[in-house]
């Protein structure tokens, strides 16, 4: 087991919350006109907000879809490669699909888009390459690009 002293562990942790700090601080320089489209979108929805992801932005789509059930949305989460294989049976035309991806161009969620888009669902990409095939696929784009991960 590594042994870390205090001094090393609050030199990392104020370098860690610098580090996020400056990320909000450029997500506040990025945000853009997608916003307010997919924040029309979902309060226009009339059916549930379907959270989906792969590998990490996967579980990041499970707080997100929890979060929304607990602020009184209707969500669920989708896993791409679980909808493919008969799960996409909880999609309706009402619905709004979130869709996170770091590169935005995870297979998984691109095929997985063609059917929510073939459902009727509208569509956000929440992505961290906003010219990525996902980002120009959707609906509405969240540019979530970071620098680097503290």
């Amino acid at each position: 087991m590594t042994t870390i002293s205090t001094t090393d562990a609050k030199a990392t942790g104020r370098r860690v919350i610098r580090m996020e700090a400056e990320a909000l601080a450029e997500v506040e320089r990025r945000i853009g006109d997608g916003v307010t489209v997919a924040v029309d979108l979902i309060a226009a929805s009339k059916g549930r907000v379907i959270v989906s992801g792969v590998g990490k932005s996967g579980h990041i789509a499970r707080k997100i879809a929890a979060t929304l059930i607990s602020t009184g949305t209707p969500a669920s989460f989708l896993h791409p490669v679980e909808g493919l294989h008969g799960d996409l049976g909880m999609v309706g035309a009402d619905d709004v699909a979130l869709l996170l991806s770091k590169s935005g161009e995870s297979a998984e969620l691109l095929t997985l888009l063609e059917h929510l888009r073939r459902f009727g669902a509208r569509t956000i990409a929440l992505v961290g390459a906003p010219d990525s095939t996902l980002g120009r696929e959707c609906d509405a784009i969240l540019d979530a690009w970071v620098k680097e991960e503290a």
